[in-house]
């Protein structure tokens, strides 16, 4: 058991006869390697990339939820009156008529213009 402790920690096994198919193993190892700390650098740039997405896509919904109320505001009538009297014009003091159509009458104008 001794000698085959000295032999591995003196590397024998890579100056042997048969070193050929341990080095083969070694490179295939190393390679293994490589794409292992590859894949993982690749997969942890898109974690990052979705965090921070992630985030933007939280500041913009805080801007949309900011301008809508903010819109809402603005399409108050309170807010829209004051503009108006700073422009002199200002809300109408008779109340708006409802104009109604009766059906028939609608029937005799459209045969009188196809007439």
């Amino acid at each position: 058991m001794k000698s085959g402790v000295f032999s591995i920690l003196k590397a024998r096994f890579l100056i042997n006869d048969d070193a050929v198919k341990n080095w083969r193993f070694i490179v295939f190892i190393i390679l293994l390697a490589i794409l292992m700390i590859a894949n993982t650098q690749r997969y942890e740039q898109k974690v990052f990339e979705i965090a921070k997405l992630n985030n933007e896509v939280k500041e913009l919904r805080s801007e949309f939820v900011d301008r809508r109320s903010e819109l809402m505001k603005l399409k108050m009538e309170s807010t829209i009156s004051d503009k108006m009297l700073e422009k002199q014009i200002y809300p109408s003091t008779v109340p708006p008529t409802k104009i109604e159509v009766k059906k028939e009458e609608e029937k005799n104008f459209f045969k009188r213009i196809w007439q």
